[in-house]
């Protein structure tokens, strides 16, 4: 296993990879469950609790996350869920993920991204979804989720079409981000 990079707004080439649409895996062997394994450790070293293969730079269908709620414990923030993941590891692992359908019913909920640091915005998304994927054995698992398992996995669907979460805010809020971020990474590279 290995951390990897995370590609980040405030770089126009890696933007141009977070932008593309990735392609599904053809099979869930021994190469995807590595790169599971790559992204597992890197979310767990950013903290975060979800990440998309694309924004490590990989163009596959593949997305993992942990919300801390083993033991039937629900996490309800983006923070306790990533507090909770180290000390209550319950790893998901999603190949070739597609959601069947959403619930009319809305949620909103602030969201963050490891593409973009230190900004966080509310974002208003169906409360209940249907997935289906291919878990890290390669089996078919079709599922429903809500809460805030919902929104990650939506936000993380959203990175494999080359959506990010700022996309889905007003075009003020979206410039604000990015040179929210621009300027954050400026400040580290002077510092």
């Amino acid at each position: 296993m290995a951390i990897r990079r995370i590609l980040t707004i405030d770089n126009a080439a890696d933007l141009a990879i977070l932008k593309q649409v990735s392609k599904p895996v053809a099979a869930v062997d021994d190469a995807v469950r590595a790169l599971m394994d790559d992204m597992l450790e890197t979310m767990y070293d950013a903290p975060g609790i979800g990440l998309a293969a694309v924004q490590i730079g990989a163009l596959d269908r593949v997305i993992v996350m942990d919300l801390g709620d083993k033991d039937g414990v629900v996490c309800e923030t983006e923070e306790e869920a990533a507090e909770n993941a180290g000390a209550r590891k319950n790893p998901r692992f999603f190949a070739n993920p597609e959601i069947l359908w959403t619930s009319d019913e809305l949620y909103t909920y602030e969201e963050g991204c490891l593409s973009i640091p230190e900004y966080f915005d509310k974002v208003e998304r169906p409360a209940r979804v249907r997935i289906r994927y291919l878990n890290r054995d390669g089996q078919s698992v079709e599922e429903e989720a809500e809460g805030l398992y919902a929104v990650c996995i939506q936000h993380e669907m959203d990175h494999l079409n080359g959506v990010l979460f700022i996309d889905h805010l007003s075009r003020l809020k979206r410039d604000r981000a990015v040179t929210k971020v621009k300027k954050a990474a400026r400040d580290r590279i002077a510092a």
